[in-house]
Order: C-alpha cells, then sequence, then structure tokens
C-alpha cells in the first residue's frame, strides 16, 4: 500500500526549535517571575498611537485585510523615497526570504550564506532543493572577500545580514559596495537589515540609495525589532520593479494582516517615540558592556539590540541554569558555538536581574 512522502529536501533541514511560553515556563518551575531574552524582541510598549491605531481597526477585523498594503505603501514610498511598485510587504521579513528562495531556486542551484547566520536562509534556500554554501565568518563579521570567490554559474542568491545575527557586526558602505559592483547580474544580492533602525554607524551601507545602480539588489526591513510588532509580523522588501513585480507572483493574497498594516503606518507617524527607544537600547548595551567585563566575559560588540558571549564552559549547561533562576536566554549550540550564548537587550529591571542572575550561575 502506498504511503504519503514528503519531497526528501525536506530531511536536509534542521526545523526551526521555538522556545516555550513565559508562562508555561513559569508554570513548569515554579517561578513567579520569568524574563525572556532570548528572540530579540523589542523590551518596551508600542507606542500610545500605534495602539490607537490597532483599536480603531478591532471593527474592520471581519473583513479582509488590504492586499496591497494601500496606506502603508504609500506612507512607507514617501518615507524611503522610492516608487510605490518597488516595495512588497510580508508576515515578517521572514516571509520575503521564502518568497525569494521560492521564485528563483530550484535543485542543483547554489546559495552563498555566512556561517553562523540567521537560520532561515539555509531552511528556505534547501526546502527548494539548492544547496548551501556557508562561508565562515572572520572575527565575529562577514567575509565578503570569501563569499565573492564562492560565486559560480550555479550561484543564484547571496544571502546578507546588515546587522548580521548572531553576531551583531555590520559591514560598511566602502566593504560593501567593493563587494558588490562585479557580482554577476544573474545573481540576486538579498541584503535583510532587520536591525537597520539600532544601527549608530556613520559609514553603514546606504542600501536603498545602491538599487538604483544595481536591479540585482534587493534589501528587506522589519517592524518587528526597534518597532516592536513581532506579535503582528510585518516586514517589507525593497527593489527593482522587475524583481518586486517576480516576488509578488509567489505571494499568497492577504498575507498581511489588517493590525499588522495599521500598527505599521503608526509607527512610520511617531518616530520621536522610536528615537527615544534607541537611546534608551543604546545606554542599556552600554550597561551591559560594562556588566561584561567586569564579570571578565568574552562578547562582541554589537550594533543590534542584542549581544554575543562566548563562555569559558558549555552554553546549554549555563541556559538551563539561568532557565531555573527565571531568566530565558538564546543557546548557540544549534548554531554550532557550543561555547556562546547570546542574550537580548531587555529594559534596565531585567538587565540587572539578567547580571545578578548571571553573576550567581557563573
Amino acid at each position: 500500500m502506498k504511503q504519503l512522502a514528503a519531497k526528501s529536501s525536506l530531511f536536509t533541514i534542521k526545523p526551526y526549535i521555538p522556545g516555550k511560553p513565559i508562562e508555561e515556563v513559569k508554570r513548569e518551575l515554579g517561578l513567579r517571575e520569568v524574563i525572556k531574552l532570548a528572540s530579540n524582541e523589542n523590551p518596551y510598549e508600542i507606542s500610545p498611537k500605534v495602539k490607537k491605531a490597532i483599536e480603531a481597526a478591532i471593527p474592520t477585523l471581519n473583513r479582509y485585510p488590504d492586499g496591497d498594503c494601500f496606506y502603508l505603501r504609500k506612507e512607507l514610498s514617501r518615507t524611503l523615497n522610492v516608487d510605490s511598485k518597488q516595495l512588497i510587504f510580508g508576515n515578517g521579513s521572514d516571509e520575503i526570504i521564502v518568497f525569494a528562495a521560492r521564485a528563483f531556486l530550484k535543485n542543483g542551484d547554489e546559495v552563498i550564506v555566512a556561517q553562523p547566520s540567521f537560520l532561515i536562509y539555509d531552511i528556505a534556500s534547501k526546502l527548494e532543493g539548492a544547496h548551501v554554501v556557508a562561508v565562515p565568518i572572520k572575527d565575529f563579521k562577514y567575509d565578503l572577500r570569501g563569499m565573492k570567490k564562492a560565486i559560480n554559474s550555479k550561484t543564484r542568491i547571496i544571502f546578507l545580514g546588515n546587522p548580521d545575527n548572531p553576531a551583531g557586526s555590520y559591514f560598511s558602505q566602502q566593504e560593501f559596495e567593493e563587494f558588490i559592483y562585479d557580482i554577476p547580474k544573474d545573481v540576486l544580492i538579498f541584503c535583510d537589515e532587520a536591525y537597520y533602525e539600532y544601527v549608530q554607524a556613520k559609514d553603514y551601507v546606504d542600501s536603498i540609495a545602491l538599487l538604483k545602480k544595481y536591479k540585482n539588489l534587493f534589501v528587506t526591513r522589519t517592524f518587528s525589532k526597534m518597532y516592536g510588532l513581532a506579535g503582528l509580523r510585518i516586514g517589507y522588501g525593497v527593489g527593482s520593479k522587475e524583481l518586486v513585480d517576480i516576488l509578488n507572483r509567489v505571494r499568497e493574497p492577504f498575507n498581511v494582516n489588517s493590525l499588522a498594516q495599521v500598527a505599521a503606518l503608526a509607527c512610520l507617524k511617531d518616530k520621536g517615540y522610536y528615537k527615544k527607544i534607541a537611546l534608551k537600547i543604546e545606554k542599556q548595551r552600554q550597561f551591559l558592556y560594562e556588566s561584561f567585563a567586569r564579570l571578565k566575559l568574552n562578547f562582541v560588540k554589537s550594533c543590534t539590540n542584542f549581544i554575543l558571549i562566548q563562555l569559558s564552559q558549555e552554553a546549554g549547561d549555563v541556559s538551563k541554569k539561568l532557565l531555573q533562576k527565571g531568566v530565558i536566554i538564546r543557546d548557540m549550540s544549534h548554531w554550532g558555538m557550543k561555547n556562546f550564548i547570546r542574550i537580548t537587550i531587555g529594559n534596565e529591571n531585567e538587565n540587572k536581574k539578567l547580571i545578578r542572575v548571571l553573576e550567581e550561575v557563573l
């Protein structure tokens, strides 16, 4: 008798392992307080203006969302100074990574990524039957020269996180322009800028300006990180009209929900609030740097809202001990980094508890 058979590429993928809900951790461990510093979320509430916009949209939830994100598209087009047809929206920027893989990859193609890097690049590519070429990072930064050398006739996509997860490092305008100028035009350069709003470096890449020169460049950003809409899932991509037209052909109708659209639009109109959050994160980042240095911990300086830390023992053991004391962090063993943990920058109280508990555990 015949049985259901999934496509073979599925079995080359290591599934993403989500953490347990905070309430479930409290119940299992008998804890009153649990703080989550594992998923690079914004620890601060969304702005009052965004809350108000969400509340106003609730009566319309019996209707399908605007499949074209009309008002958000119009505002973002004005904000970025790009044509509205250069924009595509997704259920988080993760979904747009999947669009690119679905649209451009087939069995036997190759994709270039950094190692380690955001896991979805690997998962989305392998699902389409592509071979993933992983180029190790050097000193916690992308080896752009090494990635360039890895290009061959089978290469279809190069995924670049800038800043990157989990290292938190970035590459500069000059480094990127030296990398991109002679990349074959049939290779998609996918630049994932999920942490764009946290970067303060003056030499950071102006990727939107480069879109005019490079038609094979595509940029994604998200409202999940700085803007705190992780629970609503909305991101966007910017590229040439021709490239966006291709990606729209694999996008499902109504993929971005109504509340996400109105919330994202309200975020764009309340930039002052989020500038204050950026300053708070920067202050807490410096507090953590000083605290890690006092604890004699090696860490990678980050331009994001998370910090990668190297331990003198296995990360899994430390993660379990922290969890027992009500602190959830990211064990980097799944990235092949057995002695590293990644910690999201929380608010002042969360970070003080983290340091207190970390000192006890170590």
